[in-house]
């Protein structure tokens, strides 16, 4: 009689990834920074010089070593920082440009990375963590988790503007177009607009806006999904309590909605 082998046990057994995002998911640098140190020669896997990012390893259970200093699992960080105007969402800049990281450089926090974008000219609420699973989940468009804008234009866009801007346009090969837009306020000259994404496009609400003859003067995001930017002073950071980081985990309400 033939006999089955018994089947993994998943919580013991971590999933298999390339070595470049098992690094990233131990939570000690980015895949792409990974994938640089690997082709450079300077990642061992279990004692052996491994270059080629896509090599299958297990982050948990083989020994990665780091100019001869072996990686493990860090621990976690989750860290809301209310971004200003004229800084770069970015570890580097070839033009020497001020980074969200010049800002964070005397924080003592772990690495950090991003988790979704807001350009150089865009402010408020930026997610950083290293744990990139939680990250991806909110990033993850068909999360469709949504995110508060508060925009001021020049002029003062009328109700037939902001049904446009609901049913959406085409630009560029991609449909613009938002959740719900409502008027603040306006005055002679200029209007802030409440803006609701769940699926943003690159620059998405400044391209919308162009195309329907409005230029965008300042744009601030003011909460992602149920996390407010509340009173976090411009340029401060702070880590996000555990009920804060659970209410944006994504990955829970999914496996809760089957």
């Amino acid at each position: 009689m033939l006999h089955r082998p018994p089947r993994p046990d998943p919580t013991r057994c971590p999933p298999q990834h390339g070595l470049a995002r098992a690094l990233s998911k131990l939570g000690v640098c980015s895949r792409s920074q990974a994938e640089q140190w690997i082709r450079a020669g300077r990642v061992t896997l279990d004692g052996r010089v491994v270059r080629d990012p896509q090599h299958p390893a297990h982050g948990e259970r083989q020994l990665i070593v780091v100019d001869g200093q072996a990686v493990h699992a860090i621990e976690r960080a989750y860290v809301a920082f209310n971004k200003p105007r004229g800084l770069l969402v970015s570890t580097a800049d070839e033009r020497g440009r001020d980074t969200v990281y010049s800002a964070l450089a005397t924080a003592a926090l772990p690495w950090l990375g991003p988790v979704g974008r807001l350009d150089k000219a865009s402010e408020g609420l930026l997610l950083l963590s290293n744990d990139t699973g939680w990250a991806a989940g909110i990033t993850e468009p068909a999360a469709h988790l949504p995110k508060t804008y508060h925009v001021q234009v020049a002029g003062r866009p009328d109700e037939t503007v902001l049904a446009a801007m609901r049913a959406g346009i085409s630009d560029a090969g991609d449909l613009l177009k938002v959740t719900r837009v409502a008027l603040l306020r306006a005055g002679d000259k200029n209007a802030w607009l409440e803006v609701v994404l769940d699926e943003g496009r690159n620059r998405h609400i400044r391209r919308l806006l162009a195309a329907l003859g409005f230029d965008v003067l300042r744009l601030i995001r003011v909460a992602i999904g149920p996390l407010a930017l509340g009173e976090l002073a411009k340029g401060q950071w702070r880590r996000l309590n555990p009920d804060e980081v659970a209410a944006l985990d994504t990955r829970k309400r999914a496996s809760t909605s089957r």
